[in-house]
């Protein structure tokens, strides 16, 4: 899959957005195919990609690997502390009709902002707040 480069443009300003509301850190990453399940996969990438060493342990991972249509959305243990149960599949479902219409970017962006909401009220912004992992898009395989 190729992101234009407007489609990046508008997920890295959606990124910066949400976190402008939130102390929280969101990263996606897009492969072409998933071996097995993608929670699974996206707890692997989230260590890989470094995001477990937030402070607050508050960092967010979307994950998608479009060829396979999988995609999950996993948060760091500061976060699963303090959200509810559902709070992961509430934003996945939202996101899913408009991944059917392989709208990636907007999908992708839609998410990043919800994430940002959600945890605005566990995780608000700090005024000395630092971001502490890359908005980069990080691509796989």
């Amino acid at each position: 899959m190729h992101l234009s480069e407007d489609q990046q443009k508008q997920i890295l300003q959606s990124i910066q957005e949400a976190e402008l509301k939130t102390s929280g850190e969101v990263r996606v990453h897009i492969e072409s195919h998933c071996e097995g399940h993608p929670v699974e996969r996206a707890k692997v990438l989230f260590f890989e990609l470094g995001m477990h060493q937030t402070d607050l342990q508050n960092g967010v991972l979307i994950y998608l690997a479009h060829k396979d249509r999988k995609f999950s959305i996993v948060g760091d243990k500061g976060i699963d502390a303090k959200v509810p149960l559902e709070f992961w599949e509430t934003i996945r479902d939202e996101m899913r009709p408009i991944l059917a219409k392989n709208e990636f970017g907007l999908a992708l962006s839609h998410g990043i902002m919800r994430v940002g909401e959600v945890l605005a009220s566990f995780f608000p912004y700090q005024k000395d707040d630092q971001n502490e992992l890359s908005n980069e898009i990080s691509f796989g395989a």
